[in-house]
């Protein structure tokens, strides 16, 4: 079993920035892929950012430019740097690690003025 902590949600006025971390109770140093994704009320979980071990990324076309993720394997985290918010970047952002299939909590993300 692993558990995923993700952290750094909160308010932000449209145009600010976060960052996001899900750290992991085990390595990940060996680990497929992780990714961030969210899910906003009524509507589906969608994924926003990927990154596999070797280091490529893959991106939801509405965050290609301003997100950015990472991964620290010394650190067992992966990040997810958000430039630019949107109202519509509002959102549970959640973690995930395949093989496996496991996820965090989630954290809460909210863009407003």
């Amino acid at each position: 079993q692993v558990q995923l902590v993700e952290s750094g949600g909160g308010l932000v006025q449209p145009g600010g920035s976060l960052r996001l971390s899900c750290k992991s109770s085990r390595s990940i140093s060996g680990i497929i892929v992780m990714g961030w994704y969210r899910q906003a009320p009524g509507k589906q979980r969608d994924l926003v950012a990927s990154i596999t071990s070797g280091g490529s990324t893959n991106y939801a076309d509405s965050v290609k430019g301003r997100f950015t993720i990472s991964r620290d394997a010394a650190k067992k985290t992966a990040y997810l740097q958000m430039n630019s918010l949107k109202s519509e970047d509002t959102a549970v952002y959640y973690c995930n690690l395949r093989p496996g299939n496991f996820w965090g909590q989630g954290t809460q993300v909210t863009v407003s003025s």
